[in-house]
């Protein structure tokens, strides 16, 4: 079978995403990440500069991915009105689990610190400044679409339901093994969240405290 062309650098970070979840952060290698993806050693460094900066951006664009999907299904949502965008936002990791599976269990399984270096390059470095940006204006969002407020009580409340529960309930369909790495996060779980992320809500946000004349 003739290797791919060095230019096909998707395919690296497909396999890195999936040795990762395997391995470990620190269970990957050049040379295994290589064999995997069935390339040459030299499209590594070629292509990414060094072996901690490719995991880096496996790490990244899975997270832009997931937060374009997140963001699409919350569009999605809010014609039924801001409570089911919430439940959009929360159900997001199931959707990106069923087209991405690899790429969920390194995006909610494997911590980032693990994957980004204390020597992160400055690009990359200012693109995972941009991703917790663009979290937090989801959040501050649909705060501001419950309770017409965008302050830190409304906020923390949504990110219950956002990011708390669904970490809680999927985890461990996404830690679990399955066959051919495939997620399978049923039903009945995600009735589960939905119920969830429903009961938090009926509990309003602290009440921003009155203002003295």
């Amino acid at each position: 079978m003739p290797r791919r062309r060095v230019h096909d650098l998707d395919h690296v970070l497909d396999t890195a995403e999936r040795l990762v979840v395997e391995l470990g952060a620190g269970g990957v290698t050049v040379r295994a990440l290589a064999a995997a993806a069935d390339v040459p050693n030299g499209t590594i460094y070629h292509g990414f500069g060094s072996l901690p900066a490719l995991l880096a951006r496996a790490w990244l664009r899975a997270a832009d991915d997931f937060l374009r999907l997140q963001t699409e299904l919350v569009e999605q949502a809010l014609p039924a009105g801001a409570r089911e965008a919430v439940v959009a936002a929360a159900g997001a990791p199931a959707v990106f689990a069923e087209r991405r599976p690899a790429a969920a269990r390194m995006l909610f399984t494997v911590r980032r610190e693990h994957l980004l270096g204390p020597e992160l390059p400055e690009a990359d470095a200012e693109a995972l400044l941009g991703l917790d940006a663009r979290l937090v204006q989801v959040l501050v969002r649909l705060a501001r679409l419950l309770w017409g407020r965008g302050d830190r009580h409304a906020v923390e409340v949504v990110t219950t339901c956002v990011v708390d529960l669904p970490t809680a309930l999927f985890r461990r369909a996404l830690t679990g093994p399955a066959a051919d790495g495939a997620v399978v996060i049923n039903a009945d779980l995600r009735r589960r969240l939905t119920a969830a992320v429903h009961a938090v809500l009926d509990l309003p946000p602290t009440p921003l405290p009155t203002r003295k004349g």
